[in-house]
């Protein structure tokens, strides 16, 4: 944990994917503090018409992406927009998509809801703005 999960309609190629993985994960531990090794990312290619949202009343429905971003409980509202306004901005210059058709949802966890096997077990259970 964290982990970072994209969903899009379309494809796109792996060197997309990877770069904007590796993007994700340097902004994420930089404005998080978190460890950069305990960062996921999933890019998901759900093919034409794998997600969608209605974005007017009575309108029909469009193609969209969702990031759902699994979080360490206690970041501020203040950066849990900043952090989404930053990777989604990724988002759109590495991959093309969207930004009125790009939308974030946080799932927030304890640090004892995060196992790292490799990292010594369950994440540090604190946040900065906890200090």
């Amino acid at each position: 944990m964290p982990y970072l999960q994209l969903d899009v309609t379309g494809s796109h190629s792996v060197a997309s994917k990877k770069r904007l993985a590796a993007q994700m994960s340097l902004t994420y531990a930089e404005m998080m503090s978190v460890d950069i090794r305990r960062i996921s990312v999933a890019i998901r290619d759900l093919g034409e018409g794998g997600v969608w949202r209605i974005p007017v009343i009575g309108g029909e429905p469009v193609p969209v992406s969702v990031m759902m971003l699994d979080i360490r409980r206690g970041r501020s509202a203040e950066l849990r927009m900043e952090v989404a306004k930053a990777l989604c901005a990724h988002c759109i210059t590495i991959l093309g998509l969207h930004e009125d058709r790009l939308n974030v949802e946080f799932t927030q966890h304890a640090g004892n809801e995060m196992y790292h096997p490799a990292l010594g077990g369950y994440s540090p259970d604190w946040a900065p703005d906890e200090q």
